[in-house]
């Protein structure tokens, strides 16, 4: 189980599906199941609608960053490269939610850890957050 004193990072991640596939996060949960994870290993799925869905518990360790899913949360939106303006606006709310909760906790985007040359969740997340003031 996740120690909420430990989260370090909340990761931002990306599908890497097209753009226009209207994917949910009951289709992440099938896709994270046939890599043999035990389902989503996302704790939010942001779909291209904005609609936030669940994905693992926030007490319950994650499977999206190597390395640090013990120290981390992580939440997904669905696409590739052009994320809807409803989507942002949904990653927004549940980043700011828990930086009430996880106050301490840096926002990187997954392609911010070393040891990854994925570009996910392909935009720069820290001037992102620079702008909205997160």
């Amino acid at each position: 189980m996740l120690n909420p004193q430990d989260i370090a990072y909340l990761v931002v991640h990306c599908s890497d599906t097209p753009d226009d596939a209207a994917l949910t996060g009951r289709d992440i949960h099938q896709m994270h199941l046939g890599f043999g994870w035990d389902g989503v290993g996302y704790h939010r799925v942001i779909g291209r609608d904005g609609v936030v869905e669940p994905g693992r518990p926030d007490y319950w360790i994650g499977a999206h960053v190597k390395g640090f899913n013990d120290v981390s949360l992580g939440v997904c939106l669905i696409g590739r490269h052009s994320f809807t303006d409803a989507q942002m606006l949904a990653l927004e709310t549940v980043l700011r939610d828990w930086q009430t909760t996880y106050p301490t906790a840096q926002i990187v985007g997954h392609c911010n850890f070393d040891y990854t040359e994925k570009t996910c969740p392909n935009f720069d997340v820290a001037a992102w957050c620079e702008e909205r003031g997160l």
